[in-house]
């Protein structure tokens, strides 16, 4: 079909006037200063400007496009490739969630990814008359201007993008998982900081939506009372799920207004969620909370007190299934040390929230409780994905191009360099010019959305601008090493 630079596609209906539920985005027609608006219900957002290619559009640094959509469900396929020259695409959408992870082409390949995605605004159908309640989602100061609470789809386009064009089509019949927690499963919007909850999207092929409500702050009881709960019941359905993770809020007795004691009113608050999403025929699945990075010796402490136990009885009274990430994250901790284990969490000094590569792990953990549980979630699961253990976890990589490192399939990555002691560094990366190789440098931000260690001996993944097999060189701290660029199996 000839596509032109934006058409909506309408639902064939008797019904003239009912809104699109299918839209298609030419890259190759649409210009790069082609900025959002509400107007046009479309473009390229956030202040960044695609370069063109003769297929579409990329970007040497990530670009944002953006579409006006009502909330729900839509499924999502990319169009990708370049005929010049080999390409590496990760794609998040809304407020950093990962759905598609370094999907890599050859020049002159195209390939087609498609994934689900749920969109959704602060706004709750209104009480009726004289009955309490509220029409809209009790917002903190954090959430002012995030992308998951918006009238538009945002997709960010990383690594080395190279994109033809998008196709976006209304699936609101697709069940849909929502989580409900606190800011170690919330979509978080700003870097080094992630949470599973916005790395799980990555192992689910379309045919399930996941949309996180969690939030940071929020316990078991603020969570009801700030109308969270009446958000997601509102839009839950048959069939739907509901993950629940709370406890390192719920603690807090220095928060008389929502704290909860373990075995009583915890207990209670969540037989409460249990109950509103049965009623609406979803099922219910608890998680207890993951352990805080809280070492003595070789082993980690208990921070949480008796909440994960508190969970685990409370899953056995109601017959939910449950996914220990209590015990699988103390597994995930311990294998790693100590020292290694400061990776897995932001910035290297959180003890409770992490950074990509230990959200990744984590979300993988989640993973392995569907599947241990046997729910029929698990058909969703993406067809390539490898078992995991928590207690032998992926390496831990460096973080590169702002994004997570870890085990990578991708084109376009340079390896093999046996680095110094463990340093913080400043690096330059070469690419091969068509004379031989050429230096260029390019500052630590441009090349690492925070701040990296590297540890001593170990093989480091570097990002640059390189087709495989070319030869590129790394500087270091003053040093220069050779590698070559190409998959890292």
């Amino acid at each position: 079909m000839n596509k032109c630079a934006f058409l909506w596609l309408f639902a064939v209906a008797a019904n003239a006037a009912e809104p699109a539920t299918s839209y298609s985005f030419d890259f190759t027609k649409i210009p790069p200063d082609a900025v959002y608006s509400k107007d046009a219900g479309y473009g390229f957002d956030l202040g960044t400007k695609p370069s063109k290619i003769a297929w579409g559009g990329t970007g040497g640094a990530p670009f944002f496009f953006s579409v006006m959509l009502p909330e729900g469900n839509y499924r999502v396929t990319a169009h990708l490739g370049d005929s010049a020259a080999g390409c590496v695409t990760t794609i998040k959408a809304e407020s950093r969630r990962l759905m598609v992870e370094r999907a890599a082409s050859a020049a002159g390949e195209r390939q087609t990814i498609t994934f689900a995605v749920n969109i959704r605004n602060f706004k709750i159908p209104p009480p009726p008359t004289n009955a309490p309640g509220g029409d809209q989602v009790r917002q903190n100061d954090r959430e002012q201007g995030v992308l998951r609470w918006d009238d538009k789809l945002t997709l960010e386009f990383n690594s080395r993008p190279r994109v033809d064009g998008l196709d976006i089509v209304k699936a609101d019949e697709i069940p849909t998982v929502f989580l409900a927690g606190d800011s170690t499963v919330t979509d978080q919007p700003r870097e080094p900081t992630t949470s599973w909850g916005q790395m799980l999207t990555a192992f689910f092929n379309p045919g399930v939506a996941i949309t996180n409500h969690a939030e940071s702050g929020e316990t078991l009881k603020s969570f009801i009372t700030g109308l969270r709960l009446d958000k997601i019941l509102s839009q839950m359905k048959k069939g739907d799920y509901l993950f629940i993770q709370f406890g390192h809020n719920d603690q807090k007795e220095n928060w008389p207004q929502t704290y909860v004691e373990p075995f009583t009113t915890h207990k209670a608050y969540l037989k409460v969620l249990i109950a509103e999403a049965r009623r609406r025929g979803a099922f219910p699945v608890l998680v207890t909370p993951m352990q805080r990075r809280n070492f003595d010796g070789l082993k980690i402490r208990n921070t949480l007190g008796d909440f994960p136990e508190s969970v685990r009885q409370t899953a056995k009274e109601e017959n939910v299934p449950l996914i220990d990430l209590t015990k699988m994250s103390i597994d995930f901790y311990e294998a790693l040390g100590p020292e290694r284990a400061k990776l897995a969490f932001s910035g290297g000094t959180d003890a409770t929230h992490h950074s990509a590569y230990g959200a990744h792990e984590l979300a993988k953990c989640i993973v392995e409780g569907i599947r241990a549980n046997k729910l029929d979630l698990a058909r969703y699961i993406l067809a390539d994905y490898k078992p995991f253990d928590p207690a032998h976890p992926d390496s831990p990589g460096v973080r590169c191009a702002g994004e997570p490192v870890w085990p990578w399939k991708g084109r376009g990555c340079a390896t093999e360099g046996k680095l110094m002691n463990r340093i913080v560094f400043l690096i330059s990366v070469i690419g091969l010019a068509l004379a031989g190789p050429a230096l260029a440098e390019v500052r630590p931000s441009a090349l690492f959305g925070d701040h990296a260690v590297l540890q001593s001996g170990m093989s480091v993944p570097v990002w640059g601008i390189a087709d495989p097999g070319e030869k590129v060189t790394v500087a270091v701290a003053g040093q220069t090493q050779s590698a070559t660029a190409g998959l890292r199996r």
